[in-house]
């Protein structure tokens, strides 16, 4: 670890992670430790002073939800998350890692072809930037440690795609494990476990760019049973799960099939979730049987959280890298996505037939809730223009009208051929249902701050999202207590993911501290970056922040970000549950 700074602040409001009331103090930072807090504390020798007066002295956020397990060995800065005063954050989720491995290369670009779909990340800096020099979790685990230096803590867990890859090979995905292949599963999970992983992640929702169920939805009661059996013998871990509350809608039958097969069990499971969005409640009536399941096993006494986001999803489409298009059913669009270059992607865009069969697709086959659907052109903004011709601003349907077309998927089409293939439209976000929300936050057995950063780079930039509980719910509308956000983001997420030694402002307790004044803070506009390598020497774009920006920002008592940028410091380390 990085040689630490002995820190005292002072003349601070402490909101100390726990819940309590906001107070008075200064607090004394010393070794990576929080060493003292009290009233007109004494500068030590050598100790830097920081002026805390006017700003909220609090535990470094959790981001509870990250899928930086391929971005961070090209972004060492996990950019923009320390101007947000993030400390640690938790990835390996929805079933996606990148151990244990096969031998098989086929098997491995599997791997590869998966993150590089589900979370919209080009396979080029995947293929280039990661070693590969792992099989088994334990290896992955000595190669992160040894060879990543990030600004933050991170937390892994063990995906359970991974390892039906490693142990069925490319069957996983067509079939039930046997014994055997459920037994050795098994042994690759625990070996897991006991190097340090966080539990298991996995996934009974999603489909692929060829409408392939993923291999987890594949596995079996007698699978899942003996992995869980697994994580019962390590207190502490978790599963974390998502399920459908937008495709087949199986969410509820899932969660009931999982409190089944946890009967008997100390398995903690973080599921996804309690839908919160209105569209969910309204035209598709999901929220109802789940918020009843999620206080049905709350009154049960199981330790089954729901997983939620605080914020709606704000994304942007383009024909670069976009899974919007296959999670609408709109795989027609989708085609324009996986096209081998940018001539081809144009050629399809140009051609009659493929015109045709979008239009359809776009009026009969997708979902009802996405934007495509005729009558849904006004949702989607002309964004971002790659060559300057535009026109921006517009809606689809204004351009529509604009350009003389008979159809929005064509005026979408257009407007691509004349701006330049990386050029982006975007959807609104999602109307949520904040009642059920501002309940979620409020609730002993909810997991928030859910953004899925690190992920769907040219879609939309999770990082930063945790402001808006802090602006929105509480500075803006008054109905969160700065103190209920606070716990919501810090100890409580450290209380559910096992982290004993972060989370709250005690003595003890390592130095993970982020200072702000709320008054300063925001979730900055998205900006376009050029920094993913794009395996040909140089790089494509992402969507990032400017900074909130916080005050200070400090991991392990290292200062990450100085009130004006991020520094060169990467103490973070690598965290494992501890024993509950």
């Amino acid at each position: 670890m990085q040689a630490t700074e002995n820190t005292l602040i002072t003349n601070g409001t402490l909101v100390d992670g726990t819940g309590a009331p906001a107070y008075q103090a200064d607090i004394r930072l010393a070794d990576g430790l929080i060493v003292e807090i009290g009233e007109n504390l004494r500068p030590a020798q050598g100790e830097r002073v920081v002026d805390a007066g006017g700003c909220i002295v609090a535990p470094g956020f959790i981001e509870s939800h990250t899928h930086y397990d391929g971005a961070m060995w090209w972004d060492d800065r996990l950019d923009p998350l320390p101007g947000y005063g993030a400390t640690t954050q938790v990835m390996g989720n929805c079933g996606f890692a990148t151990a244990p491995l096969s031998d098989d290369a086929a098997v491995r670009r599997e791997v590869v072809k998966i993150f590089s779909f589900f979370e919209d990340i080009p396979e080029e800096p995947f293929n280039d930037s990661l070693p590969w020099d792992w099989r088994t979790w334990p290896e992955y685990k000595a190669s992160m440690v040894s060879k990543v230096k990030v600004p933050l803590n991170y937390a892994v867990y063990c995906g359970h795609i991974a390892l039906r890859l490693a142990a069925m090979g490319l069957d996983a995905w067509e079939r039930a494990a046997t014994e055997q292949e459920v037994a050795h599963m098994a042994a690759m999970l625990d070996e897991a476990m006991q190097s340090g992983a966080m539990g298991m992640s996995s996934n009974l929702m999603d489909h692929d760019g060829d409408d392939r169920p993923v291999p987890s939805l594949m596995a079996d009661d007698a699978e899942f049973r003996a992995l869980l059996e697994v994580l019962d013998r390590y207190p502490g871990s978790s599963l974390q799960i998502i399920l459908d509350t937008f495709r087949n809608m199986t969410a509820a039958e899932s969660l009931t099939r999982l409190a089944r097969l946890c009967e008997g069990l100390d398995v903690r499971v973080q599921w996804g979730g309690v839908p919160t969005l209105e569209f969910q409640r309204d035209l598709m009536g999901i929220q109802a049987p789940l918020l009843e399941l999620h206080h049905k096993l709350k009154a049960e006494g199981r330790d089954f959280w729901t997983g939620f986001a605080h914020i709606p999803i704000t994304s942007t489409l383009s024909v670069q890298s976009s899974l919007i298009f296959a999670q609408s059913n709109d795989y027609v669009w989708h085609e324009v996505v996986v096209a081998e270059d940018d001539a081809a992607k144009a050629a399809l865009l140009r051609d009659p037939d493929w015109r045709a069969r979008a239009r359809k697709s776009w009026d009969e086959e997708t979902f009802e809730f996405s934007p495509f659907p005729r009558g849904r052109a006004e949702n989607l903004q002309l964004l971002n223009s790659d060559n300057g011709a535009g026109p921006i601003g517009l809606t689809v349907g204004e351009y529509q009208q604009q350009i003389g077309v008979e159809h929005p998927s064509d005026a979408m089409a257009e407007w691509l051929l004349v701006n330049g293939l990386e050029s982006t439209v975007t959807m609104p976000p999602f109307e949520m249902d904040e009642a059920v929300v501002e309940a979620l936050i409020k609730d002993p057995f909810a997991a928030g701050n859910i953004n899925d950063c690190g992920a769907h780079g040219q879609m939309l930039c999770g990082g930063g999202e945790n402001i808006k509980l802090l602006t929105y719910w509480v500075r803006d509308t008054g109905r969160i207590s700065l103190e209920e956000a606070i716990h919501s983001m810090t100890g409580k997420l450290a209380r559910h993911f096992s982290l004993p030694d972060r989370g709250e402002l005690v003595v003890g307790k390592r130095a993970d501290v982020t200072v702000f004044r709320l008054d300063e803070i925001e979730s900055r506009p998205m900006e376009r970056v050029y920094d993913v390598p794009d395996g040909k020497g140089g790089h494509t774009w992402r969507w990032t922040r400017p900074p909130a920006p916080v005050r200070l920002t400090l991991v392990n008592g290292v200062t990450t970000f100085d009130g004006s940028e991020a520094t060169d410091a990467r103490p973070g380390v690598m965290l494992s549950p501890a024993a509950a």
